[in-house]
């Protein structure tokens, strides 16, 4: 004896009673084709086991089909009767044996309460459509079996479906069961690994009130998605579809669970204005010889106490009898259809519902290039706003902005990595331009005024400033003059090197020589008073020594400087953004700040001598020139050191140049200036008589 359930009515009615005495009434309603169909089968197939001794020699097989209205408690009830043998028999008839196998249900619940109540008696259950893959559990229903199936595989084909449309953004809608819930969290872990989300998911079942179903229309109409998968059956989803129609929602790609995709209710004219055009996946089926000619020999007269027949043939003489094409026996019925072979699968899909076009699904349109993904608050990953990559970022084909590297910068549409500009101090740019002309102009000064001391030699001018020392010095002014062109081109090792030492050394050479004259102007000085011999010690060759002694200390620093850690170009990041700065690195900010240390001690030293002989005759000006000088130089490189180091890019280089010609020119204006001024404009005044004053005695200054 084999048990058979089936949901041929799949709606339970609650009968409210006449007397409040009595309890309400469950009965059934709701006659299913599809599930009658499913119970002759299983006569179908018991009838031809029968009739063929091949299959189970000496053994008949006996069947007792019930109805388990498609619910959990009602499918749990009929299992205990078969299981337990008929509650009424006649007194003389056998007892007929219990059942060897039971054929259960459609519903994963129904079949979840069956296996969880048998299985512990070893009974062998087979589902003919339940797909949870939670009954796949071997150690929980040992007994259980089925013939189609589990969901696991249909959630992997249905998150593979969505992912071949590059749908991201979709709905989902449930049944209130094993199947349903099932069902849709398979597939969301599926599509999860795909980057899909999940919009909204509503839940329903046949027996919800209708506020409940309004409930999930509602969450249809609210949310914007244009794709849902419904994963439900037919019975529990046909309330909800007849409400969509309704309510005139269209424009919606459904996705179907294989227990509607092939139902018929979505294709009637009325749920296809809605539904029309859902994708999904069915079961392959076989071509089962001879059932259509059982199928259509099911007659009410041929077995007048057949279950369900009667019901059956009510709902087909009513159905026909609204036909306009009434053929005998109605074989022209979808009950009857029989083919086995597979509904035909399209490389080409006729999108009805969008204009031929394939339906979009995304919470948010691709963010485009030179843009980034910002997440929603509060919403899944596929809803973000999209937001321009920051300056240095660019974004081309991902949704994030990647750097650019150090040496490249973003375009303006922040989709492209572009070289920066190269910056340094050049030649035919303005300020190059004017440095230029200003450092030759300074040069030529310097040449020109040696040229006209040279020249006037031999006048009480020039022998008072010491010729040779002027000289020395007017030299030492020409190669600091030429110096700040050093500064300007393309940085190179040789350049870096010869921009700091060159400065460094000539400047020394230069302030050792004022030095000298300082020294000179003193002694000078002091050589009017009686006995002071000191005078006479100080000669042209003391004086070359002091110029030599410390110059060379200057260039001792300079050699340990390139020995150590010597200058070198670099490239600087840090002034702009958009740009690379070229300059010399200095390698050593110790040694760099030692060479300037060492030319502000000299000043310094020079500053100290001259304010002492700075009573000399108003006519022998010579130390307060050199007090002036030495001020106007010490003023330039203190106020040079907070601008050098706060200085952006090129303009860095431009101040250290602005110091070399400011100092330079000072010192060359200061003490020259005025002697050219008596040998060229006031020749008259040129004499040992004005030069000496009138008050002192002869000074001899050799």
């Amino acid at each position: 004896m084999v048990g058979g359930i089936f949901p041929v009515f799949n709606k339970e009615i609650s009968i409210t009673p006449m007397f409040e005495s009595e309890p309400p009434r469950v009965t059934c309603a709701g006659f299913d084709l599809r599930a009658f169909r499913w119970t002759q089968v299983m006569i179908f197939a018991t009838e031809e086991i029968n009739n063929d001794p091949a299959f189970l020699p000496n053994i008949s097989l006996g069947y007792r089909i019930l109805n388990s209205c498609a619910s959990p408690t009602n499918t749990l009830r009929a299992a205990l009767t078969l299981a337990s043998g008929p509650e009424e028999r006649e007194l003389n008839a056998p007892c007929p044996p219990a059942i060897s196998a039971l054929i259960a249900e459609s519903g994963s619940s129904q079949s979840l309460a069956v296996a969880g109540t048998l299985g512990p008696f070893q009974v062998p259950i087979v589902s003919y459509f339940s797909t949870c893959a939670c009954l796949s559990d071997r150690a929980k229903y040992p007994t259980f079996f089925r013939t189609i199936p589990s969901d696991y595989f249909q959630a992997k084909a249905l998150a593979a479906l969505v992912k071949r449309f590059g749908w991201q953004w979709i709905g989902a809608i449930q049944s209130d069961n094993d199947y349903g819930r099932g069902g849709i969290q398979a597939f969301t872990e599926e599509v999860k690994k795909l980057g899909v989300c999940i919009a909204f998911v509503g839940t329903i079942l046949r027996t919800y009130t209708m506020d409940k179903i309004l409930d999930v229309v509602e969450m249809i109409k609210q949310s914007a998605v244009k794709v849902i998968l419904a994963f439900v059956p037919e019975g529990d989803f046909y309330p909800l579809m007849k409400e969509v129609v309704k309510q005139n929602i269209t424009g919606i790609q459904w996705i179907a669970s294989e227990a509607w995709i092939t139902a018929t209710r979505p294709s009637t004219p009325e749920i296809y204005r809605a539904f029309g055009g859902a994708l999904g996946f069915v079961v392959k089926k076989m071509a089962i010889p001879n059932l259509k000619q059982f199928l259509t020999g099911i007659s009410p007269y041929t077995d007048p106490s057949a279950t369900f027949v009667r019901d059956f043939w009510e709902i087909m003489v009513t159905d026909h009898l609204r036909r306009v094409n009434f053929k005998n026996q109605f074989g022209d019925h979808v009950f009857f259809d029989v083919n086995g072979d597979p509904p035909p699968s399209y490389d080409i899909i006729n999108w009805q519902l969008i204009d031929g076009q394939v339906p979009t699904a995304m919470c948010s349109d691709a963010c485009p290039v030179g843009t980034r993904k910002a997440q929603k608050k509060g919403k899944p990953h596929c809803c973000f706003d999209c937001i321009p990559c920051a300056d240095g970022t660019i974004a081309n084909s991902t949704a994030d902005c990647t750097p650019c590297s150090r040496e490249y910068w973003s375009n303006a549409g922040k989709d492209e990595c572009i070289p920066k500009a190269i910056e340094f101090l050049t030649y035919h740019e303005p300020m190059g331009i004017a440095i230029t002309v200003v450092s030759l102009l300074g040069a030529s000064l310097s040449l020109a005024t040696m040229m006209v001391f040279i020249r006037y030699r031999e006048t009480p001018v020039i022998k008072a400033s010491n010729s040779e020392l002027s000289c020395f010095l007017l030299l030492s002014l020409f190669l600091c003059f030429l110096c700040p062109l050093t500064f300007i081109g393309r940085p190179t090792i040789w350049t870096c090197i010869l921009r700091h030492t060159a400065f460094g050394v000539t400047f020394a050479l230069c302030i050792s020589c004022v030095l000298g004259k300082t020294m000179v102007v003193v002694t000078a000085f002091k050589a009017t008073f009686p006995g002071n011999t000191f005078a006479g010690k100080f000669g042209p060759a003391q004086q070359r020594i002091i110029v030599c002694s410390c110059t060379l200390i200057q260039i001792v620093i300079c050699v340990l400087w390139l020995k150590l850690n010597p200058p070198f170009p670099d490239m600087v990041f840090r002034h702009n953004n958009k740009k690379i700065v070229l300059e010399c690195n200095t390698g050593s900010e110790a040694a760099f700040y030692a060479v300037l240390g060492y030319i502000g001690i000299l000043a310094l030293i020079c500053l100290v001598l001259a304010f002492l002989a700075r009573n000399l005759p108003d006519n022998f000006n010579e130390a307060k020139l050199i007090t002036f000088s030495m001020l106007i130089f010490c003023a330039v490189w203190i106020t040079f050191i907070p601008a050098y180091v706060s200085s952006p890019g090129k303009f860095t280089v431009a101040m250290e140049i602005f110091a070399i010609l400011s100092s330079a020119f000072g010192l060359f204006t200061s003490i020259f200036a005025p002697k050219c001024y008596i040998i060229l404009i006031k020749p008259e005044k040129n004499t040992k008589k004005h030069v000496m004053g009138k008050t002192l005695p002869e000074i001899r200054i050799s």
